[in-house]
């Protein structure tokens, strides 16, 4: 029977890891297909912003240009517009128009224009911390309650805790508002750098003053099983934002002290990341003889290598998917799978098998579009697909029933696997 150590928990690292000015990654929703939820990797590879950028700046400023003629007839249809059409026409909705109109030309499921603020939530997802004060809220009933305090953060250490009922925001009543208002009443831009919450905590009124911070979003947490005698690490990931790595990193460290003798990772739901981040983690397990993925353009295809000389880490990995498990998830199941010799617990993952540059024009939108294909270790291409499971396993459960240890099939297998 398998036994659960609580004593390990959700872990975050202090040190800084050098991403560099080339992110790659991204997670997204896509309409009009056949989930309601469909999520995406994209790698930035290679940064055109500053081309797109500098396009948008010259057409604003510069009337007459000497690029290629292909630019040029953008340029003077733009100025034709501009002067010439009947009614006033506003430049910078123009210029929207006119990138969106490119990425539409490009009938790409997976390309995307992100303007104003939806741009801003993009890429604040993807660095994984935001400014605030380290809670989360959720509305129910018309009352707003603490879903979770973040490790180490400002409400943490004053004693906010999970369940509390908010009921003021800087002596605002919050009574009927949305929990869009609340949030931005804490954490907005028009904020304080000093919120004042006022909660009810079993009937009883308390005020706290909570200082605002940048604060990591937990993405990784971990835990210790035990079957057939012997410690099993689990590490849950949610998000292969820019701070998974780390934070990775050291819940493996403190699992591996406490004497772990298999590893189980689980990236079900998990809608992908930052490339980065995905071969930062890979590089703990894989030497830099075993192939990680590979990627392939319409010119060529690379293999993408480990970067240590040696690993010392032998134990048994087992990683575990599901159909939500898309791009980021599945270049780590795939390289454990292919690479490293592990078993994969579950269903088919999600099947996204390109890639996307993304990047920040100089107005601070953000455009994306496919440019690479992605493989695993072995060449095979998982899009549509998705990462076989050498262990086949669903989880079935009753209507209004929740996923717990003792029906986590999934989970139960893949501790089964490296324990036996």
């Amino acid at each position: 029977m398998f036994k659960k150590n609580k004593d390990i928990k959700e872990e975050k690292v202090e040190e800084e890891i050098d991403d560099s000015n080339v992110r790659e990654i991204i997670v997204e929703r896509r309409s009009g297909f056949n989930f309601s939820e469909v999520i995406i990797i994209m790698i930035i590879a290679i940064m055109f912003g500053f081309l797109l950028g500098n396009i948008v700046n010259f057409v604003v400023f510069d009337g007459d240009s000497s690029s290629d003629d292909e630019l040029d007839e953008l340029v003077t249809t733009y100025n034709n517009i501009i002067n010439n059409y009947y009614e006033d026409v506003d430049k910078e909705e123009l210029i929207d128009a006119g990138i969106q109109g490119m990425i539409n030309y490009l009938d790409d499921p997976y390309a995307t224009y992100f303007s104003g603020e939806a741009s801003d939530d993009f890429n604040q997802e993807l660095e994984g911390n935001y400014e605030g004060i380290g809670i989360e809220v959720m509305l129910k009933d018309g009352v707003v309650s603490v879903g979770n305090v973040f490790d180490n953060s400002p409400a943490s250490k004053v004693g906010i805790k999970v369940g509390d009922v908010i009921t003021k925001v800087n002596d605002t009543d919050i009574n009927g508002m949305s929990l869009n208002e609340v949030v931005s009443l804490i954490s907005g831009e028009d904020s304080k750098d000093t919120v004042k919450l006022t909660i009810n905590r079993d009937n009883e009124e308390l005020s706290f003053e909570v200082s605002k911070t940048t604060v990591d979003i937990p993405v990784v947490s971990s835990d210790i099983y035990e079957n057939n005698g012997k410690k099993v690490g689990y590490i849950k990931i949610d998000l292969f934002s820019s701070n998974v790595y780390k934070q990775f990193n050291q819940a493996l460290k403190k699992l591996e002290n406490n004497n772990i003798e298999g590893l189980v990772i689980d990236v079900r739901d998990n809608p992908g990341g930052y490339l980065s981040e995905v071969k930062s983690i890979l590089c703990l397990f894989l030497n830099k003889k075993q192939v990680l993925y590979q990627l392939q353009t319409k010119e060529e295809k690379e293999k993408i290598y480990g970067t240590k000389k040696s690993i010392s880490r032998d134990y048994p990995v087992s990683v575990i998917i599901n159909d939500e498990s898309a791009s980021a998830s599945e270049i780590l199941a795939s390289a454990f799978k292919e690479s490293y010799g592990s078993h994969i617990v579950g269903i088919n993952s999600y099947g996204k098998g390109t890639v996307q540059s993304a990047s920040d024009l100089n107005s601070g939108d953000t455009i994306k579009y496919t440019v690479q294909k992605w493989l695993t270790p072995l060449g095979n291409w998982v899009n549509d697909k998705g990462v076989v499971p050498t262990d086949r396993v669903e989880n079935v459960l009753q209507e209004g029933e929740t996923l717990t240890y003792d029906n986590d099939v999934m989970l139960q297998t893949a501790i089964s696997v490296v324990s036996e």
